[in-house]
Formats: C-alpha cells, structure tokens, sequence
C-alpha cells in the first residue's frame, strides 16, 4: 500500500497521465510499452527509489493499471511509493541479476505472457542508459515479435504539465525564491561556504 504524503500527486493525476501515455500508445501502433527511463517510471508511477542501476521497468499493458518490474527486494519501495495496488509491483529474483544464463527480462517476458501482454507490438525504450542490449536479447527470445522502439514516446507525454504539476512547480519556486533571499541576506566576502 502506498504512504500517503502531502507532496504525492492525486491518483486521478496518475490516471490521467497513463490515458495519455495510451493514446500515444495507440497512435504508434503499440500493444504494451516497457518503460525503463527512471524519470519516465515515476511520472508514470511516483515510483521514486534509486534503484535503476539494476534492470527495472514500468510496463504499461492494454488495460489496467501499469505494472512496476524490478528487483524483489525493490519492490518494498515501490509498494511505498507507486499508485498501483499490490499485485501491479512484481519484483525478479536476485539469482537474475549479473547472471550470465538468466536475465531480469527473461522473468518480464514470462510474466508479460502470464499476463497476456505478450501478443501484438511491444515498444521499448531503445535508446535509452537503462535499457542494454541484452535485455532486448532476451525479450526477443522470451517473446513471440522482438519489441520496436518507442523513444521518447513517455517524455513527449511528459512535456505538456498539468495543473497539478504547476502548482507544484510554483511551490518549489517560492521555496527557491526564499531560499536565495536567505543567502542574500548572509552573504559577505569571506563566508564559508558549510
């Protein structure tokens, strides 16, 4: 269950971006899309941990809410921290990780199939630092069409804010703003900088 935090964004929020991320989704032609910029998982799930430097994703699938994926003991923090209810946070094993005959996307493309997400055209994101060349191996053996590219695609999404997104904006600029006012204040040649 997530926390309930004052900072969070609204569930209707999140909807509201995943409607749009679908339609963007339907006029590229895509079933599923397998999302693994970190930036891109939290707009999409307020999914916020730092834990990108193993595989992890965010799977949005024709219907339903969207899916987290990454490492099981991950998955605490994105039970924490994500909108979606228990059973969208799976999290792979550790015997995945720098394993050279098994890999993280092996155990997505089985439960992308156990979903029935794994039919039709599945985009990803190709040209992205989290995503290797050996996670598309192993989803284009584990599924029945090698994933297509889909860059970009969630960050085109993300370019247009909210009204929610800007008040928080603005919020964080009036913060901002009183905290170089402070340093104006106190500022002198000579002031150490801790």
């Amino acid at each position: 269950m997530a926390i309930i935090d004052t900072f969070r964004f609204s569930d209707v929020e999140y909807e509201s971006r995943l409607a749009r991320t679908r339609a963007a989704m339907e006029g590229a032609g895509l079933d599923t899309l397998i999302v693994s910029d970190p930036s891109n998982m939290a707009w999409l799930t307020g999914y916020d941990g730092w834990s990108f430097y193993v595989h992890q994703a965010v799977v949005i699938g024709p219907v339903g809410a969207p899916v987290w994926f990454g490492r099981e003991q991950d998955a605490q923090g994105a039970l924490r921290t994500c909108y979606m209810a228990d059973p969208d946070i799976i999290g792979y094993p550790d015997y995945f990780v720098q394993n050279p005959d098994m890999h993280p996307m092996d155990y997505l493309a089985a439960r992308l199939t156990e979903r029935g997400w794994h039919r039709g055209r599945i985009g990803v994101e190709m040209d992205n630092y989290w995503f290797s060349a050996e996670g598309y191996l192993a989803l284009c053996k584990g599924l029945p069409e090698p994933p297509v590219s889909a860059n970009g695609l969630v960050n085109w999404q993300r370019g247009v804010k909210s009204e929610a997104e800007l008040d928080r904006m603005r919020k964080a600029a009036r913060i901002v703003e009183r905290m170089h006012a402070r340093i104006a204040e106190r500022i002198e040649p000579g002031l150490r900088k801790c």
